[in-house]
């Protein structure tokens, strides 16, 4: 692997046994990820202002920092704040000093926003995927690509009347004809997904099969996964020949030709049609994918689970999207120092 850092990935393999210490933890990232070009992309696209006394603000990587301290331990603007002046672990992974104070937490929204609106954490995460391709932490030897919903607390208030409309077999897209209240992210929209109804947003994930996060796209929930596969695939920049699996819902004739005009293998799961059962070949191949496919499903449970992902803490699409864009680089991140111990045992 191609090393940038003076210390070696051993180091990172014996320090994998206490990855639950954030000093540790903090370590293991600071080997594997160059700082330099993320404040690079930063710099070009964050004006810094002045302080009290006219020196520059915050720099810019000290705020991006402490994003990715907020989405791996689920922490508000205000908690990030408090915890940068008064963790030593936090503060050295943000290189600040004892007697520096953290920035306050309106100036960590006002950084998110001017990021979001100049859609640099797009660039960011690219990045950052690319350092780790080259530690072939990431690998592209094949593709996953599947959904799942956000909710937003920011949903309509009591009784509304719906327009039903067929989306999947087990998901329908809702139309709603009553107008909304202000309090009411109205980027986001209703799906009804079995016998529930929810309103929020879907991301939409294309991963490797390891399940480390390749894109990202975000969506109104109500937008079905089949219609966009073309858009996500995009986002991916997956090389050729290698498999793309996916479960039957992507299953349609639009997508059979968007695979094969990539160049990529079909592996998208079988499903039986009008009247017709699987043949043994179908049962087979449909069972050899899903003992991979089921990764990207652990991917969106265990930004669920680790960083309290799963609900909307924005309102807005382009707000949203960061936060999707942030669980993917934090999952990513505290993912790669298993990959290298699996790395260096083979």
């Amino acid at each position: 692997m191609k090393i940038q850092h003076k210390t070696s990935f051993a180091d990172i393999v014996c320090d994998l046994r206490i990855k639950k210490v954030k000093s540790s933890f903090f370590y293991q990232i600071n080997q594997i990820i160059d700082w330099n070009p993320i404040r690079e992309i930063i710099e070009k696209n964050y004006e810094r202002g002045k302080n009290a006394v006219g020196n520059p603000s915050y720099d810019g990587i000290l705020l991006f920092k402490m994003c990715l301290l907020q989405t791996w331990y689920g922490l508000s603007d205000y908690e990030v704040e408090y915890r940068l002046n008064d963790s030593i672990s936090f503060s050295q992974l943000c290189v600040l000093t004892l007697e520096q104070t953290s920035p306050d937490h309106s100036t960590l929204s006002r950084f998110r926003s001017a990021l979001t609106k100049a859609q640099v954490y797009e660039k960011l995460f690219r990045e950052i995927n690319n350092q780790l391709e080259n530690h072939n932490i990431i690998v592209k030897s094949g593709a996953i690509v599947d959904a799942s919903v956000i909710d937003t607390p920011l949903k309509p208030k009591g009784k509304t009347n719906h327009e039903v409309t067929e989306d999947r077999k087990d998901e329908e897209e809702i139309v709603v004809t009553k107008k909304y209240a202000n309090s009411v992210d109205t980027d986001a929209s209703w799906l009804k997904k079995g016998d529930k109804y929810r309103y929020g947003y879907k991301k939409h994930h294309v991963t490797n099969e390891e399940g480390l996060v390749l894109c990202v796209v975000t969506t109104k929930s109500s937008v079905n996964e089949i219609s966009n596969l073309d858009e996500v695939l995009d986002s991916a920049q997956l090389p050729e020949n290698i498999p793309l699996k996916a479960d039957k819902g992507y299953q349609s004739e639009k997508n059979a030709a968007i695979i094969k005009k990539r160049k990529l293998k079909n592996q998208i799961l079988k499903k039986r049609g009008k009247n017709k059962e699987l043949s043994e070949w179908e049962k087979k191949f449909n069972k050899l994918v899903c003992k991979i496919r089921f990764k990207v499903e652990r991917t969106f449970g265990g930004i669920k689970r680790w960083f309290n992902g799963g609900v909307a803490r924005y309102r807005g699409i382009a707000k949203m999207h960061t936060q999707n864009l942030l669980e993917a680089i934090c999952y990513n991140l505290y993912r790669s120092p298993g990959i290298i111990v699996s790395i260096s045992q083979k």
